[in-house]
């Protein structure tokens, strides 16, 4: 039977979420808590790959199992004593049998926090900008990726990627109201799907049109000459958040 398990996590522990040598990764602890709790090795498949150091305010993984679970509490319950405090596994979602957690995901969104204020509590989650940024610039430039389908110029080279075409449906900055009062401002972007490093590119760039160093047609330029070189730095990873993953057979938090 195949179900998925619907999940949070915090990047700072892990090299991200796809199992890899000699490195902690998310999907390789919920494995390991699975093998021990069904008694048998138990596979999972990621909605996506996030990199090391990113957050995932929702996530979901399928998996395959013949064992009867009766009480999804104390299974959620036992996965969680197992996986430690990086990871939260909150639901169990019984699924058809060619239900795909990746495959399956119509839509995603991550956001990026900024603040403009030095502060201890949410510099682990955010990034903090040293000047100003020219926001209306920002979401001028913002408004152009959901004109734009290949992402070329702001994917990791040497990717596994067949291509660069995504669908931005959203994309835009506003103001971050924190419950610590911190200003700041946080971007939110949706799409079919993501390139490796595709948001953290994005941002960077953005945050050069913010700082003046880059033009709307510049960016347009950045665009066609689907060159990542050409696009701005990739920007930290912990103030980056999966927020949430849409499927037409699940109920979107958003």
């Amino acid at each position: 039977m195949r179900r998925f398990l619907k999940l949070s996590y915090s990047g700072a522990p892990f090299h991200g979420w796809q199992s890899q040598p000699n490195a902690v990764s998310v999907q390789q602890c919920i494995e390991e808590a699975l093998a021990t709790v069904l008694r048998v090795p138990t596979p999972i498949v990621g909605a996506g790959r996030t990199d090391t150091g990113v957050n995932a305010r929702v996530m979901y993984a399928h998996f395959d199992t013949d064992t009867d679970i009766p009480d999804r509490q104390r299974f959620l319950t036992a996965l969680n004593r197992l996986c430690g405090p990086g990871i939260s596994l909150q639901d169990l979602i019984d699924v058809a049998p060619d239900a795909h957690a990746r495959f399956d995901a119509s839509k995603r969104t991550y956001k990026y926090f900024v603040t403009f204020q030095k502060s201890p509590f949410l510099s682990p989650l955010s990034w903090h900008s040293p000047s100003p940024l020219d926001v209306d610039l920002m979401n001028r430039g913002a408004r152009i990726l959901t004109e734009t389908s290949d992402f070329t110029s702001f994917a990791k080279l040497h990717s596994d990627s067949k291509t660069n075409i995504c669908r931005v449906s959203e994309a835009r900055w506003e103001p971050w109201h924190n419950s610590f009062g911190t200003p700041g401002i946080v971007f939110t972007i949706s799409a079919d799907r993501f390139l490796r490093n595709m948001v953290r590119a994005v941002v960077g760039t953005l945050v050069d049109m913010g700082r003046g160093k880059l033009s709307e047609q510049g960016l347009r330029y950045i665009i066609a000459a689907k060159d990542r070189c050409a696009a701005g730095t990739s920007m930290p990873p912990q103030a980056l958040f999966l927020w949430d993953i849409e499927y037409p057979y699940i109920k979107s938090e958003i």
